[in-house]
């Protein structure tokens, strides 16, 4: 790997980095199920609050589920199985190439994943991309730390701080790659390597001498 000091550990985020993600496409399912603006419903203050607590784990998935139905009439006798094709909409998969990726990485590295996500959204994970050549989401992982299990997100340092602790790793020795420029950020602070790809960006490159 490019860099100057002896990087042992990688930790990725998920969606951005590793799930090639389209907000557009979840809209648009909602709106198959005949929910009317639903980009304004999903943009509206109390939907962000109602997100940020599912991601944190402070509500699961049922009560994410009634909330939408709450404010939409017509989902009120949609089932669980349509709510979570529509919420999943977002998530377009992971490219071959980085799950081969991955697993070539973890001959060199120990590897992690650090995701602000939500059940719904990991168990799609668990079902489709991760299962790749008989392969599963933990031979990919040394450990993966979630959000809505540890009710905590980033960018909060509380985060980074129970993820060097539990996995007993050295910051300068850890590189974290993200998206979203002020979870980097928090991440420098403690003294993590960090790199922050561009939306699209096969950031690939970086382990081009592996």
């Amino acid at each position: 790997m490019k860099t100057e000091e002896r990087i042992r550990n990688i930790v990725f985020d998920l969606g951005g980095v590793l799930i090639d993600i389209d907000p557009e496409r979840c809209v648009h399912r909602f709106e198959e199920l005949g929910v009317k603006e639903a980009a304004k419903f999903m943009a509206a203050e109390d939907f962000k609050v109602i997100f940020q607590r599912f991601e944190r784990g402070d509500i699961d998935a049922n009560e994410f589920r009634s909330f939408i139905r709450s404010k939409n009439e017509v989902l009120k006798d949609v089932s669980d199985e349509d709510i979570d094709y529509a919420w999943n909409g977002m998530l377009i998969g992971i490219p071959r190439y980085k799950l081969d990726l991955l697993l070539e990485l973890r001959s060199h590295y120990v590897v992690f994943l650090l995701s602000n996500t939500n059940s719904i959204h990991w168990q799609w994970a668990l079902d489709n991309p991760f299962q790749y050549r008989g392969f599963r989401a933990e031979d990919f992982f040394e450990q993966e730390y979630l959000s809505f299990r540890l009710r905590t997100c980033k960018p909060e340092i509380t985060i980074f701080e129970r993820v060097l602790e539990n996995a007993n790793i050295e910051p300068h020795e850890t590189l974290f790659i993200d998206d979203r420029p002020e979870n980097t950020k928090a991440a420098e602070t403690l003294g993590i390597k960090t790199y922050t790809p561009k939306a699209n960006e096969d950031w690939s490159f970086l382990f081009d001498n592996e």
